[in-house]
This record gives C-alpha cells, sequence and structure tokens, in this order.
C-alpha cells in the first residue's frame, strides 16, 4: 500500500505544481491526525502467516497471558480496535490511547483479565523497541508532559490499589509503585503515575467531541520474559478489571463514564471491531450474574450441551474457587475448559462427527480431515450459565484450521485444557462476532451474536441520572461519517486540480 501510494504521487507531481500537492497531502493528513478517531473500522495490513503455527504455540502464548489473571459524564467514550482472534495473525486484540500534554499515542492490549493500564516508560529495561504487528512503538516520558505527576505512597489511589495489590510502596522516595510477576517467570515493574487521557466522547445526536480526564497508570521500569520478544509487542496492558484502579473505575468514579462497558470483537476480514464505555443495546441480549467477590470477571457456568445433548458433568468442576471457575478474559486468544471437563466434550463432538469426517491426533490435539464446511457438519455447542441465560457456539467458535493435508482441511478443536487445573477461560476464540456488555453496576455480563462491522446503539447511565442514546461504529472524529468526509475531500480536490489548470 505504502509503494502504491508513493508512485501515485511521482505521478501527480509531473503534472500539478508543489503547492497542490501539499494541500492534497494535508487533506490527506486530516483525515487522520484531526485528534482521536472514533471511528471504529478497520483496514488490517499485518502480512499473513503460515498457518502451520503449530496449536502447542498458541497455547504457550495463551499461558504467558494467563499470568495476567493476577490472583489476589459526559456522553460514551469510544475506542478504536485493532487486531483480531486468529492465532494465525495476531491473535490478541489492541486499542490505541493519547495520554498526556502533548498527547501522544501508545497501542495496549485489551484485557479484560487484569485491573490495571500500563505503558512502557522511557527509562524501561527490557521493552520491545519494534512490533510485528507493524505498529510504532512508543514509550511514556513523564518529562515530556506538562500534566504528568507522580503518584505518592499517601495518595488515597494508591492506598486502594494496596488492597487489590494492584500497588505498593516501598518506602523508598515515598513513591507508589507495582510489581506484576507472571507464572512463566515475566513480569513488569515500575512506578504509578497521572496524566490526562485525551478519547472521543460521543455525544447525542451522534456527534463526537474530544474530552480529557486525570487517570493514574503504570509507568514500566522493567520488562522480563516473553514481555521483551518483539513479534505481537504493543505498548502495554489496558486492564478492564472491576478493582479501583482500572480506568473505568476511574472515569466511573469521576463521573465521566457508567460502570459499564462493551465490546465487538470482528472475527472476520481482518478484524477489528468496537470498544465502548457504556452499554451496547441489542433485543436479543441474554445476561447471567457476574460471581460475587471475585478479583476477575467469573460466571457461573452450570452445564454443557453437545447437539443439544447435556454432557454428564459433575457441575462441581465448574463451581468458583479460589482454584477453580469460569473467567472471561479478552486477553487469551483460545478458549480453556476445566481438566475434568475436556475428554467428555471433545469425545462427544468427535462422536457427533466421526460417520462423517475423519478424526486425527496432531500433536496432541484431537482435529478433523474435512473436505466440506465445518458449519455443515459440526454440531453447535451450548455454554449453560446461571439465570438461564446459553453462550451458542458455533463450529468456527469452537474450532481452528491448522492446515491441509491432500486437499482436505484440518480442523482442530480450539478449546485446550490445562492439565491439572479446574480453569475455564473464555478466550477471543468464543467472545468474537458477538457483543459482550460487562455491566459492573448491576454485577452481570451479557452477549449476543452480532456483525462487529456494524454499527451499534450504546446507552450510558450517566451518575446524573440522565441517560443517553447514541450511535457508535460509523463514526469519524467530527461526527462525519467516513464517506461524507471522502466526498468533502473529493470535491475540494476536484476545485484544486481545476484551479491549477486554469491558473497555471
Amino acid at each position: 500500500m505504502v509503494s502504491r501510494s508513493f508512485c501515485k504521487r511521482r505521478e501527480m507531481a509531473a503534472v500539478f505544481p508543489a503547492w497542490i500537492l501539499v494541500t492534497i497531502l494535508v487533506l490527506e493528513a486530516s483525515l487522520v491526525m484531526g485528534g482521536f478517531q472514533a471511528s471504529l473500522k478497520l483496514e488490517r495490513r499485518i502480512p499473513l502467516v503460515s498457518h502451520e503455527v503449530e496449536l502447542g504455540r498458541l497455547r504457550e502464548f495463551d499461558r504467558l497471558r494467563h499470568g495476567r489473571l493476577l490472583q489476589s459524564s459526559g456522553g460514551v467514550v469510544d475506542f478504536p480496535v485493532r487486531g483480531t482472534y486468529d492465532p494465525f495473525l495476531v491473535g490478541l486484540y489492541y486499542t490505541k490511547l493519547q495520554i498526556g500534554s502533548p498527547p501522544k499515542e501508545y497501542y495496549v492490549q485489551i484485557d479484560t483479565g487484569s485491573d490495571v493500564l500500563w505503558i512502557g516508560c522511557n527509562s524501561c529495561n527490557g521493552c520491545p523497541e519494534s512490533s510485528g504487528l507493524q505498529i510504532e512503538l512508543n514509550l511514556y516520558d513523564p518529562g515530556s508532559s506538562s500534566t504528568s505527576s507522580l503518584v505518592s505512597c499517601s495518595d488515597q489511589r494508591c492506598n486502594a490499589g494496596v488492597q487489590s495489590s494492584d500497588s505498593g510502596c516501598s518506602g523508598q522516595g515515598n513513591q507508589c509503585s507495582y510489581t506484576f510477576q507472571y507464572g512463566d517467570g515475566s513480569g513488569t515493574s515500575g512506578y504509578y503515575v497521572a496524566d490526562l487521557l485525551l478519547f472521543s466522547t460521543i455525544l447525542e445526536g451522534s456527534m463526537t467531541a474530544n474530552s480529557t480526564a486525570p487517570i493514574m497508570f503504570g509507568c514500566s521500569v522493567l520488562q522480563t520474559g516473553d514481555l521483551t520478544k518483539s513479534d505481537r509487542a504493543v505498548d502495554g496492558i489496558f486492564g478492564f478489571g472491576q478493582q479501583s484502579l482500572s480506568v473505568i473505575s476511574q472515569l466511573s468514579s469521576q463521573g465521566i463514564a457508567p460502570r459499564v462497558f462493551s465490546h465487538c470483537l470482528r472475527g472476520k476480514n481482518g478484524g477489528g471491531g468496537i470498544l465502548v464505555f457504556g452499554e451496547i443495546l441489542e433485543p436479543n441480549m441474554v445476561y447471567t450474574p457476574l460471581v460475587p467477590s471475585q478479583p476477575h470477571y467469573n460466571l457461573d457456568l452450570r452445564s454443557i450441551s453437545v447437539g443439544g445433548q447435556v454432557l454428564s458433568i459433575d457441575p462441581s468442576v465448574f463451581s468458583t474457587s479460589s482454584s477453580q471457575g469460569t473467567i472471561v478474559d479478552s486477553g487469551t486468544t483460545l478458549a480453556y475448559l476445566a481438566d475434568e471437563a475436556y475428554d467428555a466434550f471433545v469425545d462427544a463432538i468427535t462422536k457427533t462427527v466421526s460417520q462423517t469426517v475423519r478424526p486425527v491426533l496432531s500433536k496432541g490435539n484431537q482435529c478433523y480431515l474435512i473436505t466440506s464446511s465445518v458449519t455443515d457438519i459440526f454440531p453447535q455447542v451450548s455454554l449453560n450459565f446461571a439465570g438461564g441465560a446459553s453462550l451458542i457456539l458455533n463450529p468456527p467458535d469452537y474450532l481452528v484450521q491448522q492446515n491441509s493435508i491432500g486437499g482436505a482441511a484440518v480442523w482442530c478443536i480450539g478449546f485446550q485444557k490445562i492439565q491439572g487445573q479446574g480453569i475455564t477461560i473464555l478466550g477471543d476464540l468464543v467472545l468474537k462476532d458477538k457483543i459482550i456488555v460487562y455491566d459492573l453496576a448491576n454485577e452481570r455480563i451479557g452477549w449476543t451474536d452480532y456483525d462487529c462491522s456494524m454499527s451499534v446503539n450504546v446507552s450510558a447511565n450517566l451518575n446524573s441520572g440522565r441517560t443517553e442514546f447514541v450511535n457508535a461504529g460509523q463514526m469519524s472524529n467530527d461526527g462525519s461519517s467516513p464517506d461524507q468526509l471522502q466526498s468533502i475531500i473529493a470535491s475540494l480536490l476536484n476545485m484544486i486540480m481545476l484551479a491549477a489548470l486554469l491558473f497555471p
């Protein structure tokens, strides 16, 4: 795309004067540089890689991310979404934040399995300098922002973080700090700063405006283990947990955002999606209560059905405790079933399709050789939760295409198991192509199938008692649609070119 655009501009240079080219470039740049983009459409430019990647490697990526499951108003705030669930392309979803004065851009992974927003800082040891995602990485420099300030141990926010193990104080320098150590040996540590977050707010009538709010976030000065690798590196992690230091909790306490956020992660055609602080409204939404007093988004999974038949699994396998339960985590690529439920799940699927496809084992994974559409062969799966809510999974929601052998596609069970663990994790494989609403105010999570390339209606029930209903997903930075902006640009360019011919 870059080389084609460059060649096109060289051809134009031979016909039009330099001032016209400058004007054209400025107009093009205005579509991108006009502030924080509210448009939630995404065109991916990440090159395709081989589908020969083993599921073992994908499990390893998820194992590293599982360390993030740490133990222990004025409208709808709208963020752009990039990335895809596809583990052979990206295997994560991320968004772009603007922080500081003047604001700088940072790409951060969307992670509902942790609480804190942290970003690599200029003094970081081990922070990646480049990314295989073809994004420019930036280190946050507190000294370059006129609105940046350190957070002391006496700060009330720091004390709240201590209670949830999200912050600590060593006494040295009276600086509020953090250390997140992950199970695989990787980790990050740093100190907390406060600065302004610049974000797009969608107002009533689908108009947008840029807003700012002070937030507290982590400034990472040390990264170890796989966090140092550059293949899928981002600037940091955007924790969407329930604790007080999460950005959603901070903005809610300031009356800027409601205590609810929603995402719709697009699984097809390059990914992307929608991420808003507010409740996406759809008539077919179903809700299930959050398990109370848990550090993560735990749900009460009661049973699993394959092809309409409830599997014979002891319900206690899914009960919530310190060592087991069902967690919703957008920081996980695949999905994981409790060890005691996994074999029954795989056996039921294999039995259903064994007369139509050829089951094979590939490096310990249950796979199938298929010569037709998986949706015509494989059964629906239903995860049945408390309150009568069921999460319906079509075959692409629990299968991953691995490669091809002799004209037959190899599809493998995308659900994995953590040996000897009772944890069930619903990652991006399951969450994609659905509206997911995290209603913290009412302690529930809801979902429905949805085409995440479409716009959505969002409700923001603000602290003032007023509810705003806006449309998100097709907005540009100033409230005009992208098509309208392109039309305006095209008209201006035509006038400029005509003026060049008349007044050379």
